[in-house]
């Protein structure tokens, strides 16, 4: 049987190679590490010399990271995280009931997100939780650079590996301002959005890719008239009669009137989704993740949603 060679590099050198190649800098890598920069220098040298190979090259007043770098650098953020779960293992199998569950949603999850994890840290006290919201890109690109390893979305992008849970209904529906005209229609035609001003998430949002691609199936073309960072800001700015919208709606409140905003009833809304929670297939989860996964396939969000009332992701019949 071949045998594994042992490594000729060092977690400390990888993890100075990583932060190099990721900021582009030797200079910021460390400022980021609390090192001085000829120590940084001398630990890359070290790696080019332990493989043989070049990992930085000289670009105007700085230098570039290599091809070669880069790889290395994935390996690495791979090794980081293998490394971190069987810590968060090795603490369990002491029988100890502590860990790190990393986890990423998309924007809209900031209305719903935090009662799920509240229900979990119940069962759980001693997971220490790190959320990060953002939109659906940078979600993403956590996931692929494993930043974390549970991610909320509707839209699970088809070039990652991924598994996942649904979680529940996601209802986009079509806003406009409080007292629009076509808010006390019964049905409003589908063309009748020609022409009409909306407002848009900015690019890399899932609601906009899920706007756009109804919008293309249609054949429709409203004018887009503003793009924005955020569903309040969206909200505010259809409130303000700036526009019509697209929002999911665990965004607006039990009564839209309270954001100042109509759901309209125009035909194929609400544009029926899902969330789901997904990860990577590729790579072993922590403790912590299994738990949640398991937590949230035994207590289904659409349950805590009925049971709740109409709440903010209540009746959307007006869609």
């Amino acid at each position: 049987m071949n045998k594994i060679r042992p490594p000729r590099v060092t977690f400390h050198q990888l993890r100075t190679l990583e932060a190099v190649v990721r900021l582009g800098s030797i200079t910021r890598a460390a400022g980021e590490l609390h090192l001085t920069q000829p120590t940084v220098s001398a630990q890359i040298h070290e790696l080019q010399s332990a493989l043989d190979t070049a990992l930085v090259e000289p670009a105007g007043r700085g230098i570039r990271p290599t091809e070669a770098a880069r790889l290395l650098q994935e390996t690495a953020l791979d090794m980081f995280a293998r490394w971190q779960r069987f810590e968060e293992d090795l603490q369990a199998l002491h029988g100890l009931e502590r860990g790190l569950l990393r986890i990423a949603g998309v924007t809209t999850t900031e209305y719903f997100i935090a009662r799920w994890l509240r229900r979990y840290t119940d069962s759980h006290p001693g997971i220490e939780i790190e959320l990060a919201v953002d939109n659906r890109d940078a979600v993403v690109r956590r996931l692929r650079q494993d930043e974390t390893e549970l991610a909320v979305m509707m839209m699970p992008p088809d070039n990652l590996p991924l598994q996942s849970v649904p979680l529940m209904r996601n209802p986009l529906v079509l806003i406009g301002p409080a007292g629009h005209p076509w808010a006390g229609a019964r049905r409003v035609p589908r063309k009748s959005l020609d022409g009409q001003p909306m407002l848009m998430r900015e690019a890399g949002s899932g609601t906009r890719l899920a706007t756009e691609a109804y919008l293309r199936t249609h054949g429709l073309t409203p004018a887009l008239r503003a793009t924005l960072g955020s569903n309040e800001a969206i909200k505010h700015a259809v409130a303000a009669g700036l526009g019509l919208a697209v929002l999911s709606r665990h965004a607006l409140a039990e009564d839209p009137a309270q954001d100042g905003v109509a759901v309209l009833p125009v035909a194929g809304f609400p544009i029926e989704r899902r969330w789901l929670l997904v990860w990577r297939s590729d790579r072993r989860l922590s403790l912590a993740a299994r738990r949640f996964v398991e937590h949230v396939q035994d207590h289904p969000p659409d349950a805590d949603a009925a049971s709740a009332g109409k709440g903010r992701a209540g009746d959307d019949r007006a869609g």
